[in-house]
């Protein structure tokens, strides 16, 4: 079945918009500054060299999340959907998850809300094989795309990648699911499914094992769109907001210091999430997975300027929000518009970004190798 939100059983949609969320959102109004224990849901069944590294294991080894008094802990979800389902139901506090897929949650009247941006830099893209001869959408018809799954952003960019060409993507193509890495190259490769629908970080790690792939070009429809947002449980905002402002100024001097010194960031990745390893050694792995990691840093941080110009964490224009929203009713995620603050709290922005940014980047910089 497939999961998005337009098909979710009435009986779960309506649980989902009564309930709360966990952690320290369980009590009242919390007390500024004080200890506060949080769950983030990790959008993805597997951990990898992308946010749970730049984001988390950061922010955790180094010491940021203990500076704002926080205990992080993390579960892992199939999927933007699955993330969200889980901060909506009290399994999770926070999450960092596809802003269309919190477009279409907030839509079903499921309780969150985006409270700072993520991955700002459309990551997605579709690849082929080397020799194929598709060019693009209009040459789909009657093809296999492969998405990471039914409940991940990468499904709606597929539709709506093939939807911008003419197409009816319930019709005209079949969405399967491969996942990422060896399981998705190998779907290509075997032939199960006719082109991928991944993210740029996913397809880095797939050319480090010296796999070749092609690449079409999105259509200029997908520029300016947002990608991954954190996101909390609505009902529970107002009383959590220090705390959530806390946890995002933590996250933002993690993505800072990954941007500086993006190898640093993960060896740090290793000691938090030793399964990113597979049993190899951290020697051999490490090059491929700092290019990995820088991937997707890339579509995580500004486009242009360096981590020393960086500012103005978590900021999402109106403009953006505007486009995403078109691009997620395109995609099937909504069927009309969103009103722009059921959706977005921006207001914890600026204590988010008041940190020394200066001594972030000292830190990273001056990291010690190993």
């Amino acid at each position: 079945m497939k999961q998005k939100w337009g098909v979710l059983p009435a009986v779960l949609v309506a649980a989902l918009a009564l309930a709360g969320c966990g952690g320290s959102g369980d009590d009242a109004a919390a007390e500024e500054g004080a200890p506060a224990k949080l769950t983030f849901a990790i959008a993805s069944a597997v951990i990898g060299p992308k946010e749970e590294v730049a984001v988390y294991a950061v922010a955790k080894e180094l010491g940021y999340f203990a500076e704002e008094k926080l205990t992080v802990e993390t579960i892992n979800t199939d999927g933007s959907v699955a993330a969200l389902q889980a901060v909506a139901s009290g399994s999770a506090d926070l999450t960092a998850a596809d802003s269309g897929s919190i477009l279409g949650a907030v839509e079903k009247n499921v309780p969150v809300k985006a409270i700072g941006g993520l991955v700002q830099n459309w990551p997605w893209v579709m690849a082929v094989k080397p020799d194929s001869t598709l060019t693009g959408a209009a040459d789909l018809k009657g093809k296999k795309i492969g998405v990471i799954s039914l409940a991940s952003g990468s499904a709606p960019y597929a539709r709506a990648f093939v939807a911008a060409a003419g197409l009816d993507p319930a019709k005209d193509v079949e969405l399967l699911p491969v996942g990422v890495g060896a399981p998705a190259a190998a779907a290509l490769n075997d032939g199960k499914v006719d082109m991928l629908a991944l993210y740029t970080q996913a397809y880095a790690v797939i050319e480090n094992s010296g796999i070749t792939l092609k690449y079409l070009d999105n259509p200029d429809a997908f520029d300016g769109i947002r990608s991954l947002s954190f996101a909390v449980g609505a009902r529970k905002l107002d009383d959590n907001r220090d705390v959530y402002t806390r946890f995002l100024r933590a996250a933002y001097k993690a993505m800072l210091f990954s941007a500086k010194n993006p190898e640093a960031a993960m060896r740090i990745g290793y000691q938090v999430f030793p399964q990113i390893l597979a049993g190899k050694q951290a020697a051999d792995q490490l090059p491929a997975d700092t290019r990995s990691l820088t991937a997707w840093l890339k579509t995580a941080t500004p486009a242009a300027g360096t981590p020393d110009q960086f500012g103005d964490w978590g900021a999402i224009s109106d403009q953006e929000w505007t486009k995403t929203q078109a691009y997620t009713k395109e995609a099937g995620q909504i069927t009309g518009n969103v009103q722009l603050g059921d959706v977005w709290e921006p207001g914890l922005l600026a204590g988010a970004n008041d940190f020394d940014k200066a001594a972030v980047l000292d830190k990273a910089a001056n990291y010690p190798a190993k």
